[in-house]
């Protein structure tokens, strides 16, 4: 009975798929090895997202080819050759064909290699899984998505966009709390596109996963802002349900409008400034993620200055900051680039701005007292994270440790917040 080590890197879609290739390993038979060291074969689940990230996947590519080896993911569908070339012997399967996982392992441990990059017509839903928390239910509600970034490769991997159906994602969700999980993480390339393709959308998708009658919470994963104008009314209704975290993650990238055309983001920096506007207005303290790409190849001095003026002026709780690097067969990647001294000088001063203005958001939660589900372990204690899901770090006074032996994941427990960092506050329990 072979064993396999399995490692996960990327978004929340990537770690979906991770748990959903365990969990057919399982079913197959096969165990799931606890090092590499111990196993008889390997799957790496890749990510390609930024340079930093594909030059990780290469290294551990090679570090893990000493054994029979199949490399998943969005590298293994957006640069085959690549795979190819560091290991001429690995197994390659595609993010949209893990349905064949097992059949590339029990090749590649028999010393064949089994190539599948063609897209199955498998939902990602109610397939077997191995959680890497036993509380969070990582649910895909589709694949693949509607834009055409110039700068992004994930949509060489992923595709077009193909929804999944509202009532297969809601007997998913069903299943996994009444298997004891507390938070559901909702989530896809692009959740603002989810059911275009299928005369639906990501509201109408919230109001029946909330109709669930069970005690859990739902988190919504990123949306692009040029499909959210569709839909903003009904979301923000669907958003008022007590089951929704208030947690609106709606990347930006630029504050220039003509950057965002050469990136062909479909959107203008107005467009999200109103977005932002209506949550806050209609919603009260939500948390409000964006992501900004600095150095991207026609960003000018001035360009980059309107993303530094666009942050002060809307004050995101969370910006995911990304230096822009040029990703293989992207359009973006035949344009003239930025020098790196421009681009690590664009980096600093930005990341200067966002802490500013993260820290300044989280002071607005010092004081706070109420409710917060426990769903993680952290490096000396617990996390959880309230309504707007604000990440929530637990004080533990070490004289005194009985208000938190009882606290384990998936409980709910009363805290005020004490203390608060640049990306996350730090609270003690209170008396329910």
């Amino acid at each position: 009975m072979a064993k396999v080590w399995v490692e996960v890197y990327g978004c929340s879609a990537s770690v979906s798929d991770g748990e959903i290739i365990k969990g057919m390993l399982v079913n197959q038979g096969y165990k799931l090895a606890e090092s590499f060291d111990d196993a008889d074969a390997s799957i790496i689940v890749t990510c390609i997202v930024k340079d930093a990230t594909a030059n990780r996947m290469v290294n551990r590519i090679r570090s893990l080819s000493s054994k029979p080896l199949v490399v998943a993911g969005c590298m293994a569908k957006a640069e085959p050759k690549r795979v190819e070339r560091l290991n001429s012997k690995a197994s390659i399967v595609a993010p949209n064909a893990i349905d064949k996982i097992c059949t590339a392992v029990d090749s590649a441990i028999n010393g064949n290699r089994y190539i599948a990059l063609d897209d199955s017509n498998i939902n990602k839903v109610n397939l077997p899984r191995v959680r890497v928390n036993p509380v969070i239910s990582i649910v895909q509600i589709a694949t693949g998505c509607l834009s055409d970034c110039t700068f992004c490769e994930t949509k060489l991997a992923k595709g077009r966009l193909r929804s999944y159906k509202i009532n297969d994602i809601v007997r998913q969700v069903s299943d996994d709390v009444k298997q004891g999980c507390k938070e559901v993480w909702l989530t896809s390339t692009d959740n603002g596109a989810y059911g275009f393709d299928i005369h639906t959308n990501i509201a109408e998708l919230l109001k029946h996963v909330c109709s669930i009658d069970s005690d859990f919470m739902v988190r919504v994963g990123m949306m692009n802002p040029q499909y959210l104008q569709f839909i903003i009314d009904d979301l923000i209704e669907a958003y008022r349900d007590a089951k929704v975290f208030k947690f609106l993650h709606i990347p930006v990238q630029s504050g220039s409008n003509r950057v965002l055309r050469a990136m062909r983001r479909g959107h203008s920096v107005e467009r999200f400034i109103d977005i932002v506007k209506r949550f806050r207005k209609e919603l009260g303290y939500c948390t409000i993620a964006t992501d900004v790409i600095v150095g991207f190849p026609t960003e000018s001095y001035d360009d980059f200055k309107a993303t530094i003026d666009l942050i002060k002026e809307v004050e995101p709780d969370v910006v995911n900051l990304s230096k822009y690097s040029a990703r293989p067969n992207t359009y973006a990647s035949r344009l003239k680039q930025l020098s790196k001294d421009v681009i690590n000088e664009r980096s600093a001063i930005m990341h200067d701005v966002v802490r500013e203005v993260c820290y300044k958001r989280s002071m607005l939660w010092k004081g706070w007292e109420g409710y917060i589900l426990v769903d993680e372990y952290a490096s000396n204690g617990m996390q959880g994270r309230n309504y707007a899901y604000k990440p929530i770090y637990l004080h533990c006074n070490n004289n005194n440790n009985d208000d938190y032996n009882s606290i384990i994941l998936g409980s709910k427990v009363k805290v005020r917040v004490i203390d608060v960092t640049t990306h996350s506050l730090i609270a003690k329990v209170t008396a329910s």
